[in-house]
């Protein structure tokens, strides 16, 4: 049986913690607090400090379940602190018709500790990827090792508009109405990915019956385009990881919002 981490959606994450956390960060996320500033400045990335920590079950002394987070927090931005320690958290579910009930890394740990079995082990990872103008992205990631024959792994882009505080799902960066061209443009960034794969050379017709394209909304504002990941297993096999597809800017003059295109 292959499991897929449930990841949900950062534009809805966003809302329902923000809206229960107000202004100021909740005493139950596992990243530090910071003083309430004003508005981020909008030409250079925020600034972060490392969260870094390892740790086994309490108590055990062999083959011990473990944690290991490397995370950032933001001193100057409460929101995106606790967003980012909130999506880390909720990456860690393997059931996708099951929500976690735990809202940050701190409540995560006690909730694994109680149902973890020996030697599996949770990586929690967050790094700036980006920063355009207002616009911060962030590549959340986690790899869970709960027995069989390798782990799983689970990528999620965070583009947080600092300016309005907010999560900017990819209906919010695109022209209205453009979302079919948008598909189309990731089609054709598909196609030449595919071009590389040795795996689809060999034997292109079985290869799309077994790993047909398919769109994703999991973007990044990047350097060079706008970059598409995809869950390990859902374009290729697992040997090929999480596949990365780039649909560079200029294929997307009237697709993208101008705001989002880079400076010309």
């Amino acid at each position: 049986m292959t499991y897929k981490p449930v990841v949900l959606s950062l534009s809805l994450a966003s809302a329902l913690l923000l809206s229960a956390c107000g202004t100021s960060t909740p005493s139950s996320i596992s990243l530090p607090s910071a003083s309430a500033q004003a508005a981020a400045d909008t030409g250079q990335a925020p600034r972060s400090e490392p969260v870094r920590w390892k740790r086994d079950k309490p108590g055990c002394k062999r083959e011990c379940p473990r944690i290991e987070v490397d995370s950032l927090a933001f001193p100057q931005d409460e929101k995106l602190t606790a967003l980012v320690d909130h999506a880390l958290a909720t990456m860690t579910g393997l059931e996708s018709n099951v929500q976690p009930t735990y809202l940050s890394i701190a409540e995560f740990e006690e909730y694994y500790w109680r149902t973890a079995k020996p030697r599996y082990a949770v990586v929690l990872k967050a790094e700036l990827k980006h920063q355009q103008g207002p616009i911060t992205v962030l590549t959340l990631s986690s790899y869970q090792f709960t027995g069989g024959a390798h782990g799983i792994p689970a990528t999620q882009y965070l583009n947080w508009d600092r300016g309005a505080q907010r999560v900017l799902g990819l209906a919010d960066v695109l022209e209205p109405g453009r979302g079919p061209q948008f598909v189309q443009a990731l089609a054709r960034a598909h196609k030449r990915w595919l071009e590389g794969n040795r795996d689809y050379q060999d034997n292109p017709t079985r290869y799309a019956e077994l790993w047909p394209f398919s769109p994703s909304d999991n973007y990044a504002l990047a350097k060079d385009g706008v970059t598409i990941k995809y869950d390990a297993y859902a374009i290729a096999p697992y040997s090929h990881g999480e596949p990365e597809l780039t649909i560079p800017y200029d294929e997307l003059t009237g697709i993208l919002k101008p705001a989002y295109l880079p400076a010309r």
